[in-house]
């Protein structure tokens, strides 16, 4: 009686005619069945084909991880299996002495990752990068593996510390509910799409417990508090407040039942996150007691009410721009909210302050027209809202960072949006994108390239393997002296209105010679194409250095500094430390931080942090665009394969080595095998090879051995 065929436990009872045929013609020297290959290296012949036909192969049969070489491909089921991330499972992966023997799962990657650390071998610290498109549970898999952590990282003993530990445990994991409910949004492609990339740092002390944790944003989509592209939503916090508010809470934030809001499209769709409750209890497991968490939804329904404010054209320029008759209700009620002066909140919006001269003493009052007026509306909730998103990390990581002396190594989970390309792209898009490539190029440089130019510096045979290396499109969006990064920049410095046809004309005249720059002829509007090592996509040049800009006039910022209200102190205090990007720089100048410069820079930050790891990477899949279970389409799939590299990956990790020992930490550990070895302990020369990928497999073979006896 068999009791295990390829991982999969068979127990007594009777199998399938069908199975038993699997089982034999497998173990008679025959190839398996695609279902049953855990590992894409194993797929004969290796191409894209037999690749996408193995996947949909076990997508069909509910197994949504396989093996590629050195990277996880995880598929995202579209439904709950929770059987498949319990406890019991995770301790199951912790406490094998192969994990990598068991069925594939993103548990092994967590597990090897913390055996990594507890292995001293350098570098200690280790980074899981978490990619794919948006929609492919790339949010999902880092939620998963912060539970891992949770549990196989925790002091195990009784007393003080073990409570110390638990409740570390539990910040850690509550801080994923109140991020994702202010920085995640439905999209077209994604009902949990997050709006904003984190790079979250697991800290771990001398005994490898989880001591802390600190959380690292990147570019916060906060256009999406005013503006919703057709068929999306806000952020689901704001839903989750009119959802799930008490009677006395609507009648405290002003929010009756049937009240509509136009920056709160589609309300009557129900999502899973949708969950007040929930957030309410991670925000006060984070130490945000009930009065502070009230507070913040106070100002949160004043910026919907403040989106209800609209304005008609003045007859007369040198008038200020009269409110719609519905308007004037909203007014009252968002500056009463805000604790702001509702006459100053009207002036601020409807009339913008020029200063001049040398030293800017002169002040001109204008009168702002009606686009005017909805544009400064909009900056001053995405100003708000902005800082409020920064306050709340604070926060999180106040609650759950460890004191610097109390940790030695961490592991870092990268979830960053996706590669997007929707009908209209723009800045935050390009950002996206931006990112994506730098991550793309970050997984050529340390697999694809470094792996086979090591093998032939070691002198190895070795045939190089063909991959797509993407450093043109990076040229063409990053690179110097002219880019497109570098010409958008500029066009912010230069002192005149911003046209978009002019912009499109710069690039394409200045970055002709790119083979990763088009051209769209039927599109009606200025834009440029860039082609993307995951597709090309159109980018509208239409407020992009309006977007790149950020502006922020100063005489917003001095209306919050007004507000009564404690929260907006707080975020917006009269004499701040530092030196923000809305205050006037010297001489009028425009501010020399751009957007696009300054997400440069904290790309390059992250960038930094991963070469100094052992990087792992799990590509997650979206098999169909529909998010619906059980449903596999090809062409979507082979396009997101084809855009990874997945191909290339596998065939280098097949004839590559897989285990990588340096040859120090190979004699360290196997001191013991050379000293009995009788020509090694003469003196003579070591019949071992001493370095690189031959010694690895060395160190591999034994390392086997000893585990099989």
């Amino acid at each position: 009686m068999l009791q295990q065929v390829n991982g999969h436990s068979c127990g007594s009872d009777a199998q399938s005619p069908a199975s038993l045929r699997e089982d034999l013609q497998e173990f008679l020297g025959g190839e398996a069945p695609l279902h049953q290959l855990d590992d894409l290296t194993k797929v004969n012949p290796v191409t894209l084909e037999t690749v996408l036909r193995c996947l949909q192969a076990r997508y069909m049969a509910d197994l949504f991880y396989t093996n590629a070489g050195c990277t996880l491909v995880a598929l995202n089921p579209f439904k709950p299996i929770p059987q498949l991330y319990t406890p019991e499972l995770m301790r199951d992966y912790h406490a094998a002495l192969q994990p990598q023997k068991l069925k594939p799962h993103i548990f092994t990657v967590g597990e090897q990752t913390y055996r990594n650390v507890k292995s001293l071998i350098e570098p200690v610290n280790q980074s899981i990068v978490v990619s794919g498109e948006s929609g492919a549970g790339k949010t999902w898999t880092s939620r998963c593996l912060m539970k891992f952590y949770a549990v196989v990282a925790t002091s195990p003993t009784s007393g003080e510390n073990y409570k110390i530990a638990e409740r570390i445990e539990q910040r850690i994991l509550n801080s994923n509910p109140v991020m994702e409910a202010f920085g995640n949004a439905c999209t077209l492609r994604n009902n949990n799409s997050s709006r904003f990339g984190k790079f979250i740092q697991l800290q771990l002390n001398r005994a490898q417990q989880m001591t802390g944790a600190a959380v690292q944003t990147y570019l916060l989509e906060k256009t999406r508090v005013a503006c919703q592209a057709s068929s999306e939503r806000n952020f689901h916090i704001f839903y989750q407040i009119c959802k799930g508010a008490s009677e006395e809470e609507r009648l405290q934030w002003h929010l009756p039942e049937g009240a509509t809001f136009s920056w709160l499209p589609n309300p009557e769709r129900t999502l899973e996150e949708d969950c007040f409750e929930v957030t309410r209890e991670a925000m006060l497991h984070l130490g945000i007691d009930t009065p502070s968490q009230n507070n913040i939804f106070k100002v949160l329904a004043g910026l919907l009410h403040l989106g209800n404010i609209w304005f008609a054209d003045s007859e007369d320029e040198a008038q200020p721009c009269q409110l719609m008759d519905d308007a004037k209700c909203s007014v009252r009620t968002s500056a009463s909210l805000l604790q702001l002066p509702v006459d100053l909140l009207l002036e601020t919006l409807r009339i913008r302050t020029i200063r001049a001269g040398k030293q800017q003493q002169q002040v001109f009052r204008k009168p702002c027209s009606r686009a005017e007026c909805d544009t400064r509306r909009d900056c001053l909730a995405k100003l708000v809202y902005a800082r409020l998103f920064d306050w709340l990390v604070s926060v999180i990581n106040s609650s759950i960072c460890a004191d610097p002396n109390s940790w030695t190594a961490f592991i870092g989970l990268l979830d960053v949006y996706g590669f997007e390309s929707f009908p209209d792209n723009s800045l935050e898009q390009l950002c996206i994108n931006y990112a994506n490539e730098k991550l793309q190029q970050h997984f050529v440089a340390h697999y694809l390239r470094a792996q086979q130019e090591e093998y032939a510096v070691e002198g190895l045979e070795w045939s190089f393997v063909n991959y797509q290396d993407n450093q043109t499109c990076l040229n063409l969006i990053e690179g110097s002296p002219v880019s497109i990064c570098s010409l958008i920049n500029e066009e912010c410095r230069l002192n005149r209105p911003s046209s978009a046809a002019q912009l499109q004309t710069r690039i394409e005249s200045a970055l002709a010679g790119s083979p990763c720059l088009g051209h769209s002829k039927l599109s009606r509007e200025p834009s440029f194409i860039v082609v993307h090592f995951a597709g090309p996509v159109q980018y509208h040049t239409a407020g992009l250095v309006e977007k790149n800009k950020d502006p922020v006039p100063l005489e917003l910022t001095e209306l919050l500094q007004q507000s009564q209200d404690p929260l907006l102190i707080a975020l917006f205090p009269t004499n701040p430390k530092e030196k923000t990007q809305e205050e006037p720089s010297i001489q009028g100048r425009a501010p020399v931080l751009t957007v696009v410069s300054k997400f440069k820079a904290s790309l390059e930050q992250l960038l930094q942090v991963l070469h100094s790891t052992t990087p792992h990477y799990i590509r997650c899949i979206k098999p169909n665009s529909q998010s619906q279970p059980q449903t596999f389409i090809q062409e979507e799939v082979l396009s997101q394969l084809e855009a990874c590299g997945l191909v290339e990956t596998i065939h280098i990790s097949a004839a590559g080595f897989p285990i990588r020992v340096s040859h120090q930490n190979f004699v360290e550990r196997y001191a013991l095998l050379r000293r009995l070895h009788p020509r090694t302990s003469s003196g003579l020369h070591s019949p071992y090879p001493t370095k690189g990928p031959a010694a690895s497999a060395l160190a591999s073979s034994v390392s086997r051995e000893a585990q099989g006896s």
